[in-house]
């Protein structure tokens, strides 16, 4: 069951991430486009505008604007790594609330680069070890943090939207398992 509640939420948060306003920055001219429920544009070439996620990857495949927002890379993920080893035990540094939904993404993109590309599988291979170390810390912090009978809303801060969701259902186990334990 545990299974498929994490499955859809990660979806629904990958939903409201795809649908989140970015800023982009026209490389072209671009007419007004209507699609069902929605109008895109226009847009003049050198004007910043915000449009949804998922619009802006299309115009940016396309060409017609390009992503504003900073994107992962292997650096910032050095950055968030070393960060996170320094935090001592059950303190988390902070995330991007969208963390892991945009590192889904670049995983993909590098996934697919590498099969054409040396570079890229060495750098796709670099950010999969350094989210699993990353994963893996705050993994251990949430167990300890969950586990713990008392806890302060401070140290649950720096959790993202999923961290804070697998708390509460790894906390709810243990709480259930301790009853069943105790009597």
């Amino acid at each position: 069951m545990l299974k498929n509640d994490s499955l859809n939420f990660v979806k629904e948060v990958d939903f409201i991430f795809e649908n989140s306003l970015i800023k982009i920055v026209a490389l072209k001219q671009l007419s007004e486009i209507k699609l069902v429920g929605l109008k895109v544009g226009p847009f003049e070439e050198g004007n910043e505008y915000e449009v949804r996620f998922w619009i802006a990857q299309e115009l940016s495949k396309a060409g017609i604007v390009r992503i504003k927002e900073a994107h992962l890379s292997g650096v910032t993920l050095y950055r968030i790594q070393w960060k996170e080893r320094l935090q001592p035990i059950g303190e988390f540094s902070t995330l991007p609330q969208d963390f892991y939904p945009r590192l889904r993404r670049l995983l993909e993109y590098l996934k697919d680069a590498s099969k054409n590309s040396p570079e890229a599988m060495r750098e796709y291979e670099q950010v999969q070890r350094l989210f699993k170390d990353i994963l893996n810390c705050r993994l251990r912090k949430i167990v300890s943090l969950a586990s713990k009978s008392e806890e302060t809303k401070h140290s649950r801060k720096n959790l993202t939207t999923e961290e804070q969701w697998l708390h509460e259902e790894i906390g709810e186990t243990i709480r259930c398992w301790i009853d069943k334990i105790q009597s």
